[in-house]
């Protein structure tokens, strides 16, 4: 299939907004199921019958779906680039699928990881009746280690190469081995927009991955960091609104 034609460029982009906007409403929808609050909290899971595979499978599911609907938008510009590089390729839609299906792999590796850390210091904080009936240190250290973030140089570093899409696909597209380089380069991708923006999306565990409100406020704060000429100054004033919801949690506690 070949997508060279200029009105088939704004399909491309309807087809990621519409995918986005799918993303959204399944999320919203899974705001008032039962099973939200288990993505968090894997007692409450256990409690309902659930084993552990199947609350993991349950919570892959659930960041696929964030990813979708808060991070493929803000790389929308990439893959409209990419689009009218490849565009008189033959199979160029297989060209920008496999460029977004290397995006997704990199974040739902990075979703697997973080499961397995929350698992594991659910297990530790079970262990210390004190940490158990304090579980609001995980939301403060979650909110001062995102804020910190936002201010060093491996967050800018990430969100440079974010917002320099075109700099980026001519560093990286040769288009000798067409299929392997379109995933490596979203995977590529992927790996400096999880650098970018993996502590922002770890602040959905301190205000509740259920919670589509807080959801559709982070994904604005990283599409206006990546895509407006703006928005790299961005980064500092939300660190300090993260530092100063830290000092709110733990003030709210004394």
């Amino acid at each position: 299939m070949s997508w060279s034609r200029v009105q088939d460029h704004r399909i491309l982009g309807v087809l990621l907004g519409s995918l986005a906007v799918l993303a959204w409403g399944a999320l919203w929808l899974g705001e008032r199921g039962p099973l939200s609050h288990s993505l968090l909290h894997s007692g409450h899971a256990a409690h309902m019958g659930m084993s552990q595979w199947t609350m993991s499978a349950i919570f892959v599911a659930g960041w696929i779906l964030m990813t979708i609907a808060m991070m493929l938008p803000t790389s929308s510009p990439l893959i409209l680039l990419f689009h009218r590089m490849v565009g008189e390729r033959p199979y160029a839609g297989w060209l920008i699928g496999l460029l977004v299906a290397g995006y997704l792999a990199v974040w739902t590796v990075f979703g697997l990881l973080v499961h397995l850390l929350n698992l594991a210091l659910q297990a530790v904080a079970a262990g210390i009746p004190w940490l158990a009936g304090n579980a609001w240190l995980g939301s403060a250290a979650i909110l001062l280690g995102a804020g910190v973030y936002q201010f060093s140089s491996l967050k800018y570093a990430c969100l440079d190469k974010c917002r320099a899409p075109m700099s980026f696909l001519i560093a990286r597209w040769r288009g000798a081995h067409p299929a392997g380089e379109a995933f490596r380069l979203g995977a590529d991708h992927g790996i400096y927009c999880v650098g970018c923006c993996w502590s922002l999306m770890l602040v959905m565990f301190a205000v509740g991955t259920g919670s589509v409100a807080w959801m559709l406020a982070l994904a604005a704060v990283m599409a206006l960091e990546k895509n407006v000429p703006w928005g790299r100054r961005l980064a500092a004033p939300v660190g300090v609104v993260l530092i100063g919801g830290a000092a709110a949690v733990l003030i709210r506690q004394i």
